[in-house]
């Protein structure tokens, strides 16, 4: 099957793929969406609104788009499975393509719909609430205020972490058949652990009296009760963001696709 993309047969692709494995992806779905509906509820109730919004949005963003990723390539956990996908008649690109766009966009679509909903449920019943001859009224009603996506820094970091991720899934899935989900992630996390201790014996060497030394973005160095961050030079800091945010995806999400070739050749 030559790499080229057909209109016709991408959307008759996508269309058996979502049929076919309904279950799954609908099942994904609301794993996600009722986990993040959980956290949410329980971060809210133990601790406050800032908390509440921004790791449900970071743990269900990141974890449902892992989750989702590892759905759609999963038709190698079995050889009559895999055969089965690589013999339809849809070239490498299209059957890459097909698994992107439904961990992708569309993931993105759905849990991005799904939150802005739930925060403006909670937002609205706690604006409600609020006894207005109260003469604390504004002050608790500017409090609490709908969940910002646009230049929110947390969102910007979730987002990187939410492309490298899934990109990781991805192809975790085409290279490991069984359990890919658990066998990615404990790759993932070794590295991570590799890295950061790593990166902390290098600081050590450098100064004493280190905190924390987590790669590219932050060193911290306690002097007594105080602590101190190190930054790194803007340039520096442009290159390493840049990397981070395009090239390593770029990278996972393309090995992904030439893997997928490997496995019909």
């Amino acid at each position: 099957m030559n790499d080229t993309f057909s209109l016709s047969r991408f959307g008759l692709l996508l269309k058996k793929t979502i049929l076919e494995r309904a279950m799954q992806i609908i099942g994904a779905f609301a794993a996600v969406l009722a986990f993040t509906f959980l956290l949410y509820t329980l971060i809210l109730y133990a601790l406050d609104w800032g908390p509440a919004q921004n790791l449900a949005f970071i743990w269900g963003f990141i974890g449902g788009g892992v989750v989702l990723s590892s759905v759609v390539f999963s038709y190698f956990t079995t050889n009559a499975g895999g055969a089965s996908y690589l013999t339809l008649p849809a070239s490498a690109l299209e059957k890459w393509l097909c698994g992107v766009l439904i961990s992708g966009p569309l993931f993105c679509l759905v849990f991005l719909s799904f939150f802005r909903l739930m925060d403006y449920s909670f937002v609205t019943a706690y604006h409600n609430g609020l006894d207005r001859s109260s003469p604390l009224y504004r002050s608790l009603y500017d409090h609490v205020y709908l969940y910002v996506f646009e230049d929110n820094n947390v969102v910007i970091k979730a987002t990187v972490l939410y492309t490298n991720f899934v990109g990781a899934m991805m192809v975790g899935s085409l290279y490991f058949n069984r359990v890919a989900l658990v066998k990615v992630a404990l790759v993932v996390c070794g590295m991570l652990a590799a890295i950061y201790f790593l990166n902390l014996g290098i600081v050590s060497l450098l100064f004493s009296n280190v905190d924390v030394a987590f790669p590219y973005f932050t060193v911290l160095i306690k002097v007594q009760s105080e602590v101190g961050s190190i930054e790194l030079p803007h340039y520096a800091y442009d290159i390493t963001n840049n990397f981070l945010q395009y090239v390593l995806p770029g990278v996972l999400w393309i090995t992904a696709y030439v893997r997928l070739r490997e496995k019909e050749i």
